[in-house]
């Protein structure tokens, strides 16, 4: 009788386990399949547009890139606050190299931390109060000559 109460017991085990399993499954699908909005860099060598993912609420900011494994050339995440604040982000979780571009209120960018360590807790600062960050893969900032002083254009940025 104590061996079949065991295998019954392990078996239930193995059921609640791949449940757990496939409900994380579906939300890491969810988070990945996110509605996009457009939004726009004006740099000197023209502009450039991308397709962002909104993170508006605190567990969305605090989720944001972690636990994905890629990022299109032409999409990224943008992290807005309700006011300018000086804003500090890491890589924990992380697996995607990226390019951060944080954004003044203006819409011009204060500042660009290039190719952010996959997986590092060193902490990523703004430097000076910013209205939203924009997160795009590695190497976006080079190839399409974005600078700090550049323009971003989204809904939030007033002139």
């Amino acid at each position: 009788m104590r061996m079949r109460k065991s295998s019954f017991l392990s078996i239930i085990y193995a059921t609640i386990l791949a449940l757990f399993m496939s409900i994380g499954g579906v939300a890491a699908l969810r988070a990945e399949d996110g509605v996009f909005e457009p939004l726009s860099i004006a740099t000197a060598g023209g502009k450039h547009d991308f397709q962002v993912e909104v993170m508006r609420s605190e567990d969305e900011q605090r989720r944001g890139m972690m636990f994905r494994r890629s990022l299109d050339a032409d999409k990224g995440m943008l992290f807005p606050f309700p006011a300018e604040r000086i804003a500090s982000f890491w890589m924990e979780n992380t697996y995607v190299s990226l390019d951060m571009i944080f954004i003044r209120s203006d819409g011009t960018i204060q500042r660009i931390e290039k190719r952010a360590e996959p997986l590092s807790t060193r902490t990523i600062m703004s430097g000076a109060p910013v209205l939203a960050v924009l997160e795009v893969v590695a190497g976006t900032a080079d190839k399409l000559g974005i600078k700090p002083g550049d323009k971003v254009s989204y809904p939030i940025f007033k002139p």
